[in-house]
């Protein structure tokens, strides 16, 4: 049985962990989210998420997008390849809703399962 827990094995937590990615990403991009990815020697997925202040001010709207993406992630981790991911929120996307987020992300991480994939 697969396991969908959100372990903090699966979390980019420092800046070592997140500077790699930035240097050498391949790109996932749509008008309210960037998805930057780079192989790992892992053989799991890992995430890390950057929501500037600058594009949603309040925390309660930083922490939906958290929690969205990271519910997402948690449903996905099972068909992502053994990549780290950075997620970068733009803006306007505090003006979507759960849904429309949802669907944005879905076909976010088609695209770079096909383009890390191959």
């Amino acid at each position: 049985m697969e396991n969908y827990s959100y372990s903090r094995e699966l979390r980019l937590l420092t800046p070592e962990d997140f500077q790699p990615v930035f240097k050498n990403a391949i790109p996932a991009v749509s008008p309210h989210l960037t998805l930057l990815a780079r192989k790992n020697t892992l053989d799991h997925p890992r995430i890390g998420m950057a929501i500037p202040k600058k594009h949603i001010k309040l925390a309660v709207g930083r922490n939906r997008i958290r929690r969205v993406v990271r519910e997402q992630f948690r449903h996905q981790q099972h068909q992502l390849p053994a990549i780290d991911i950075v997620v970068i929120a733009k803006a306007g996307i505090a003006d979507l809703s759960n849904q429309e987020i949802n669907k944005v992300l879905d076909k976010l991480w088609r695209k770079l399962v096909q383009r890390c994939s191959g």
